[in-house]
C-alpha cells in the first residue's frame, strides 16, 4: 500500500506528537512532586488515556510511514479511542467534576488531528 508524501507527513508528525505526549504524560503521572502539581486539577482517565495513546501515536505513525495497512487501522482506532474519552471527560464536566480548561482545548487538538489522519487513510485506502 502506498501513501501520499502529505500523509507520510502526518505520519511523522504522528510519531513526534507521540513522543511528546509519553514524555509530557509520564512526567504528570511519574514525575516530581512539583510536575505532578503542575498538571493542576488533571482528570486521571483523560491523562492515563493520553499516555497510554502516545505509544499508539508513534506505533500508529510508523505503521503510516511504512505503508502498512494495520496503520490506517490503528488511526481510525485512535480517532474513535480519542472520540470516546472526550465524550467521557463531557460528562465529567457537566457532572461538576474539577479540570483544567486547557484540557478542552489539548483534547480537542488530538480528536482533530487523528479524525483527519483518520479520514485521509481511509479514503487513500480506497
Amino acid at each position: 500500500m502506498q501513501f501520499s508524501k502529505a500523509l507520510k507527513v502526518l505520519a511523522a508528525v504522528a510519531i513526534a506528537f507521540g513522543l511528546l505526549t509519553v514524555f509530557s504524560g509520564g512526567r504528570a503521572l511519574f514525575g516530581s512532586a512539583e510536575a505532578q502539581a503542575a498538571v493542576g486539577n488533571a482528570v486521571p482517565f483523560v491523562l492515563w488515556f493520553n499516555f497510554v495513546a502516545g505509544f499508539g501515536y508513534v506505533l500508529a505513525g510508523v505503521g503510516l510511514l511504512l505503508g502498512q495497512r494495520w496503520g490506517v487501522g490503528a488511526a481510525v482506532a485512535l480517532a474513535v479511542g480519542t472520540a470516546g474519552v472526550a465524550i467521557a471527560f463531557g460528562l465529567h464536566v457537566h457532572g461538576g467534576g474539577a479540570y483544567e480548561p486547557r484540557t478542552v482545548g489539548a483534547l480537542g487538538l488530538r480528536l482533530a488531528f487523528w479524525v483527519v489522519v483518520a479520514g485521509v487513510v481511509w479514503r487513500q485506502q480506497a
